[in-house]
């Protein structure tokens, strides 16, 4: 492990340190706190010959990116180009196909669109390398359900219709936008839709994790048999829990094949191919912890800030399962305590993670190229979690010595 902790974060780095030892590959934790940067480590390799992760490592970051991505568009808002009222054909016009003119930008960024589905839009993944014609397929669509009657995360569907609606407004592609109204701003070096191919030499080499996703067996074999068979029994039960749903939401035909590619780097998939080390992650959280600003520079104001933390999702998540409490774009936060009171931010599969909370002032992100668990992160991200929030606790109640 290498890097800085601040004295009162030690705790965190404990627990970081013991994650290094428990998992293969590498990682790196950042954490803001108060607009001080306090944990800023890293640890373990980045590749599968063992070269040792660096200060400047990228890691694709999977569901995560929706965090960026939700920013972005709430640049849009804050600058009054957008109106998250309104209906998504206003800034989108060929989406009103299929029953859509009154899906609104608000469903978009709470998952309550009704345009989950993947795997029976598209008839490959190597289409989520088009941006065009992902865009249109999604403008063609229809919705599995009235907008704003249901709520079932929009895994990967997501990207490009928020995404759209920014390309749209800004005139700008996805990543040039994040590239000249994030990461510049936030002199965030580490925060990337894609990855140029100026960065490449600094990307972390990703292991295959489709066995974790769904359990010990290959993820084809398990495709087959929970979704066709289970699926099948679940959907006719009614039940909560719908293996079909899931897979039709997160596992288009090929996936591994495409995220697991070269390709990934050169295109925009603005809900899963995020690049980014944890520093400029916590940063841009740090942002929003802030009320909008970060060392003397704006880039939002408090109302929006306000508005983006708010709850408007409360019932549970078809596709997830359980209740995500959706904000705009964002969802609740727990550590291994608990939820973490007004915090918000996403989290992805693999481990990687970014969050905030306004109310005290805090933020970090973990980013990693080995992981496990659920399509938004692993128990690595909720250890670490607890850490910090046990250490600001404690750093309010005793004055940092001298």
């Amino acid at each position: 492990m290498d890097g800085y902790v601040h004295p009162d974060f030690t705790a965190v780095a404990n627990a970081f340190k013991n994650q290094l030892r428990r998992t293969s590959g590498g990682a790196a934790v950042a954490v803001y706190h108060h607009g001080e940067l306090v944990v800023d480590l890293w640890g373990g390799s980045r590749t599968d010959d063992g070269d040792p992760w660096e200060r400047d490592t990228l890691a694709m970051c999977f569901s995560t990116t929706k965090g960026l991505t939700s920013t972005a568009l709430h640049l849009l808002a804050d600058r009054g180009l957008v109106d998250y009222q309104a209906p998504v054909s206003e800034y989108w016009p060929e989406f009103a196909q299929a029953s859509k003119s009154d899906v609104t930008v608000e469903h978009l960024l709470t998952h309550s669109a009704g345009l989950h589905r993947i795997r029976s839009v598209i008839d490959g993944a190597e289409r989520m390398l088009d941006w065009d014609y992902m865009v249109d397929a999604l403008a063609q669509a229809e919705p599995a359900y009235p907008a704003g009657t249901n709520t079932g995360y929009h895994a990967l569907t997501y990207g490009w219709l928020v995404g759209e609606v920014i390309r749209r407004v800004s005139g700008k592609p996805l990543d040039r936008f994040v590239h000249d109204e994030l990461a510049l701003p936030l002199d965030a070096d580490g925060l990337y839709l894609g990855c140029p191919p100026s960065e490449r030499h600094r990307v972390a080499a990703l292991r295959p994790m489709g066995r974790v996703m769904f359990g010990p067996r290959p993820l084809r074999v398990v495709q087959r048999q929970i979704g066709e068979q289970f699926g099948r029994v679940a959907s006719l039960l009614r039940s909560p829990v719908n293996p079909r749903r899931m897979i039709n939401a997160l596992v288009p035909r090929g996936i591994e094949d495409v995220l697991y590619a070269g390709d990934i780097m050169d295109a925009s998939v603005p809900a899963a191919n995020g690049f980014f080390t944890a520093r400029s992650l916590a940063r841009m959280y740090a942002m929003i912890a802030g009320q909008g600003e970060i060392d003397g520079v704006r880039v939002l104001s408090p109302d929006t800030v306000e508005q983006m933390g708010r709850i408007r999702v409360w019932r549970r998540d078809l596709v997830l399962v359980v209740p995500m409490k959706w904000r705009l774009g964002y969802h609740q936060v727990a550590t291994t305590r608990g939820r973490v009171g007004e915090a918000f931010g996403h989290f992805g599969f693999g481990g990687s993670g970014g969050w905030c909370d306004p109310t005290r002032d805090i933020a970090m992100a973990m980013v990693c190229n080995r992981g496990a668990g659920s399509p938004i992160g692993d128990l690595r991200l909720l250890q670490l979690g607890s850490a910090v929030m046990s250490a600001a606790r404690d750093r309010r109640r005793v004055p940092t010595s001298a």
